[in-house]
């Protein structure tokens, strides 16, 4: 509240900002959400300070859209993003990682081609991807855990790459599950594979990776092999 000469205004709580915020995809976007609070806070302060100034109260219809339009600029942005490795982390790539070891580029579609067929394209490759394994791993097989291709173009797979005596000596008996996600852009498809426990990762990830990107460059994508970590 504001109080200026015998009159005293109440700024009201941005709870549409909240509620606005509460709809938008949570996935890896808190720092996005800072970004977008803080913008919608700047906005309010130059209202208020105005205010304070004698410039009379603030609309209450200025604070509700100028904050709603702040988070609706921001928002699409947050939908699907991979979120980088860990600095030097031995069992983990990402096209969010600075350029290093850890980095893999993203997947490029053909010229020409429509983001609904680069998408098609995509889901069979991830799909054609063997059962059984290949190439010592991911013996255990694998399942597609979030699947939202085909509205948000994010997709999440879990590979089981490690089983038998070498889960029961180093994980309990429990298989090692490893994450692989891609993210649809506009030209190209954003990717992290990553293992969730353990330092080292055997190689799982390169061998996973350089199979689905040889694929994609089978039918015309533009694809690189990552070294081993």
């Amino acid at each position: 509240s504001f109080q200026q000469g015998h009159s005293t205004f109440s700024v009201p709580p941005p709870l549409r900002l909240r509620q606005l915020h509460s709809k938008m995809p949570a996935r890896r976007g808190s720092l996005l959400g800072a970004l977008v609070a803080g913008a919608a806070l700047c906005q309010t302060s130059s209202w208020l300070s105005a205010f304070a100034a004698g410039g009379g109260p603030v609309p209450r219809r200025e604070l509700i859209v100028g904050a709603a339009t702040s988070a609706l600029m921001a928002g699409p942005l947050a939908a699907g993003a991979v979120e980088a490795c860990k600095d030097g982390a031995n069992n983990c790539y990402s096209s969010a990682s600075q350029p290093g070891k850890n980095f893999v580029a993203p997947w490029s579609w053909p010229a020409g081609t429509s983001k609904g067929d680069a998408i098609k394209a995509l889901r069979e490759v991830l799909e054609a991807y063997p059962k059984e394994g290949q190439g010592d791993v991911d013996q255990g097989g694998w399942s597609l855990a979030v699947d939202e291709l085909a509205t948000k173009g994010y997709a999440r797979l879990e590979y089981l790459s490690g089983v038998g005596n070498f889960a029961r000596f180093f994980n309990g008996g429990k298989p090692f599950v490893d994450d692989l996600e891609v993210s649809v852009g506009d030209s190209s498809v954003s990717v992290r594979s990553s293992s969730r426990v353990g330092d080292s990762d055997m190689a799982v990830n390169t061998k996973r990776l350089n199979y689905l990107a040889k694929s994609l460059a089978a039918k015309g994508w533009t694809t690189t092999q990552v070294a081993p970590l």
